[in-house]
């Protein structure tokens, strides 16, 4: 399904119902609203996990502008990609929708659009889960993570990846580096579907791109809770301290902090029981 979006056709696909069949009759439940990573990827990846929560919220994927299916309009215009216009197409796309304070979650490159949308929107959701993300990054830092995982013979890929993204050089690092993301093998399905924009990475993630020159720790003082800040303590890109760092920014009353033991990027797709216990406890407390 598509809806427009400030002027771009957003991709979104909906797992779930609006409304729970209760002996008191029909009872609205909460939006989740479940933002991809990338940058440059889709939804689809996350497919497999999120949809358990529809019996509980209304799930909702999009595809940000510029990323996976949401090309059309000025959403194929790169002077829009980036942190500030994706942020208000999430408050944008909700009230298209007519999502009443939904609860959004953002993982990855997601959760630096979480963040901005927070800041920028600040009481439009009930409630944000920040997932293995980050509000500042350091581009020696993230290959050093793939290093201290993979050890030095990434270290090549790592870095043509992270600095000139050329087509040998992704395919170079699909097939060395991203089996260090996670402790445990990732779902087939989800990359066999998965559509990838290499533009739009290049864009946001070169060495001149937006994501190294990011910082949101000033406006995450400002974001109210309640906020769930999930990571894994064997994440190369985003590790935990960088998790620490969004906590430690927000206000002292806002924060819950959830660090996994033995997982990487996206805690959930290596310890799915402990996760799902611990957002299914945050839904509920988001009411």
């Amino acid at each position: 399904m598509y809806v427009t979006v400030n002027g771009a056709r957003i991709f979104f696909d909906v797992a779930g119902s609006t409304l729970a069949a209760t002996p008191e009759g029909p009872k609205a439940r909460p939006a989740l609203v479940v933002l991809h990573g990338g940058p440059g990827f889709d939804h689809w990846g996350l497919r497999s996990y999120f949809d358990r929560f529809a019996d509980v919220t209304q799930v909702i994927y999009l595809d940000h502008r510029g990323n996976g299916r949401s090309r059309g309009g000025n959403g194929s215009d790169p002077t829009h990609w980036n942190l500030a216009q994706w942020g208000d197409d999430i408050a944008a796309f909700c009230d298209a929708l007519g999502l009443d304070r939904p609860i959004v979650l953002g993982q990855s490159f997601g959760g630096f659009v979480a963040q901005s949308y927070a800041i920028r929107h600040p009481g439009h959701a009930r409630g944000l889960i920040f997932s293995s993300t980050a509000a500042t990054l350091d581009l020696g830092q993230v290959i050093d993570g793939f290093v201290a995982i993979g050890g030095e013979e990434v270290r090549a890929a790592a870095t043509r990846f992270w600095t000139r993204a050329a087509e040998d050089d992704i395919r170079a690092f699909l097939k060395l580096c991203t089996p260090l993301y996670n402790t445990s093998p990732r779902d087939p399905s989800g990359a066999a579907g998965t559509i990838y924009q290499w533009d739009m990475f290049r864009h946001f993630s070169l060495p001149d791109g937006e994501i190294w020159r990011m910082d949101m720790r000033a406006g995450l003082a400002g974001v109210p809770g309640p906020v769930l800040v999930l990571t894994g303590t064997r994440d190369p890109v985003t590790p935990p301290e960088k998790s620490r760092e969004i906590f430690a920014a927000l206000r002292p009353d806002a924060g819950i902090y959830l660090e996994v033991p033995k997982t990487g990027h996206g805690a959930f797709r290596d310890a799915p029981e402990v996760c799902e216990i611990a957002l299914r406890d945050f839904i509920k407390t988001c009411g």
